[in-house]
């Protein structure tokens, strides 16, 4: 009998850490693995399972992936209607009896965490003839009785999480994926939004087990590896013990990626945190709002006072990616005290804002709420907010394009000292994106895809229209910001003529190549490979010639080194 373990990822370079993790605990042989993703054709995907002819199929559901899995359970219920098809995962776990009822062709549900219940259901089909009366005794399902008779089996206590085996020993079957841990299970908090809020029995891996299998990921340098832990450091003692291991081991290569809140950091975290190597690990941190009654109506304890503090120190240091997240569509925020929480959150200067839009979860206190709060939500998933007492849907139409210029202007890292410029030409930055959104409306801009150097003429045009006695102010800014981040040799439209003469550069680089003043560390390089290396550029606004080394990166944000050359650098005497 073949079991079919199958995820649908949201991109290719994700993996399900929740398949793997299932299949080891069972430690079952017999149990086989699929993954895909929800950009290829479901077409494909239905003929690649049909042709793997599976006994028992199990699908890992998100709201991500659930319209894609109901579309194949279906299908596979016409051509293979022998197939005996489980569903798990949060997007079925709470309405279990619901999905039974639309999908009459699944056998069951597995509910919450599911390594001891796939373990005892692959018994169940390995030993017996798996009847009513055998699932009738396996805690955590919701399944189908042979007479059609829907059952809901008690939910399973949970177990100890350091009894799930490591499920990364062939670390090269995750090559040029993220590779997703977990040290804990469970949150202490009850956010309403959020699933995580539900299961409150939280729990930790042993900490030894955790080290050993971060050494394993150290030895094996694998690029990055993301905690899915919900607060990572909700425990003190568990995050510093993890973080001191991470910085004493360094491979100088691999980078941890943590969601953590920022007003629980203490000075024993933040003072190992500001000795890491830049790059070494990023900061996930949800502020979702900075309005108070908003923080209350959402059951959630945040001091932002706290978390503008402790982001703005770790800001200082440099060396430290952060992430913070707002949500739109939450009680009591409408579109002007949204853009008050958008404000204070930008203001703290991340490297990445993320103006995500509330989800309603099917089991979430939120969901309990939405007569109070006047709630719709699309009915498909990701369930996200159409309209709210506060926040009319045209407000939502109005956030999303501030989303994309924020995506675009500010969290591709590709604009900074362009952006950080324009910011003080408006009052606040929100009406700076807002203002960004209505142009690229009015110009058509929003439905087209662009290419890099393409938003590079559209934000100069913006500038042109707006702002036109600044145009050569501005233009020379995104030059600069151009440059920082791309060896171009193919000179972009929007930069005019290069105003570098064939002499100055002939000149700079002979005496480079003899002098080695700016480029100390191309040693072993000729002035033909350091000017194919670099680039040099002359800022006539600034008057200052700038030199940009493309080998000299910095690791946090990938920028070049740049320096400023002497004038008498690039001219004979």
């Amino acid at each position: 009998m073949k079991i079919l373990l199958t995820a649908i990822n949201a991109k290719y370079i994700h993996s399900n850490l929740a398949v793997y993790s299932l299949k080891a605990y069972s430690q079952d042989e017999g149990v086989e693995l699929a993954e895909y993703t929800i950009n290829q054709r479901s077409e494909d995907i239905l003929m690649d399972i049909y042709k793997r002819r599976p006994d028992v199929l199990c699908f890992s559901c998100y709201i991500w992936n659930l319209d894609v899995v109901e579309e194949l359970v279906r299908e596979l219920g016409k051509l293979m209607p022998d197939l005996v098809i489980w569903l798990g995962g949060p997007e079925v776990s709470y309405d279990a009896r619901d999905v039974l009822c639309r999908l009459p062709m699944v056998r069951g549900v597995m509910k919450g965490e599911g390594e001891e219940t796939f373990a005892e259901l692959c018994k169940i089909y390995r030993c017996s003839k798996h009847t009513d009366e055998e699932l009738e005794n396996l805690a955590g399902i919701t399944f189908r009785r042979a007479d059609g008779t829907i059952i809901e089996n008690p939910w399973r206590e949970v177990m100890d999480l350091s009894k799930v085996p490591f499920v990364y020993q062939r670390i090269e079957d995750f090559e040029h994926k993220i590779v997703y841990y977990e040290s804990s299970r469970g949150c202490p908090f009850s956010c309403s939004y959020c699933l995580s809020s539900v299961d409150k029995r939280l729990r930790f891996r042993n900490l030894e087990l955790v080290k050993q299998e971060l050494q394993f990921f150290l030895d094996h340098e694998v690029p990055q590896v993301k905690f899915v832990d919900r607060t990572f450091n909700c425990k003190h003692d568990h995050a510093i013990a993890i973080w001191k291991y991470i910085a004493e081991h360094d491979n100088g290569i691999t980078n941890f990626h943590f969601e953590v809140a920022a007003d629980l950091l203490n000075e024993e975290e933040l003072k190992i945190l500001e000795g890491m190597r830049p790059g070494l690990v990023q900061l996930e941190i949800g502020v979702q709002s900075t309005n108070p009654d908003t923080i209350r109506a959402i059951r959630r304890t945040m001091d932002f006072d706290k978390v503008s503090e402790v982001v703005a120190r770790i800001q200082k240091k440099g060396n430290i990616h952060q992430h913070l997240d707002l949500i739109a569509g939450l009680p009591y925020e409408d579109i002007q005290r949204f853009a008050r929480s958008f404000d204070d959150v930008y203001a703290l200067k991340p490297e990445q804002l993320q103006l995500g839009f509330l989800k309603v979860l099917k089991g979430s206190y939120m969901e309990e709420q939405q007569k109070t709060y006047g709630l719709e939500h699309k009915s498909r998933p990701p369930y996200e907010v159409l309209y709210t007492k506060w926040l009319s849907y045209e407000d939502v139409i109005r956030l999303k394009g501030i989303e994309e210029m924020v995506e675009v202007y500010y969290n591709s890292r590709q604009f900074t000292h362009t952006i950080e410029a324009l910011e003080q030409e408006y009052t606040s930055s929100f009406e700076m994106y807002d203002r960004l959104r209505e142009y690229y409306e009015e110009k058509g801009y929003g439905s087209v895809q662009h290419k890099r150097s393409a938003r590079y003429d559209i934000l100069l045009s913006y500038i042109l229209y707006h702002h036109p006695k600044k145009v050569q102010y501005y233009r020379e800014l995104l030059i600069y910001d151009y440059y920082l981040r791309e060896n171009a040799k193919t000179r972009p439209e929007f930069a005019g003529e290069y105003k570098v003469s064939k002499e100055e550069l002939r000149t700079f680089y002979e005496n480079e190549e003899e002098k080695r003043k700016y480029l100390v560390n191309y040693q072993a390089y000729d002035r033909n490979q350091m000017r194919k290396m670099t680039h040099l550029e002359y800022f006539s606004y600034f008057g200052k010639y700038i030199l940009f080394d493309y080998m000299e990166k910095n690791p946090l944000n990938q920028e070049a080194r740049t320096c400023v050359a002497d004038f008498q650098d690039l001219h004979r005497k």
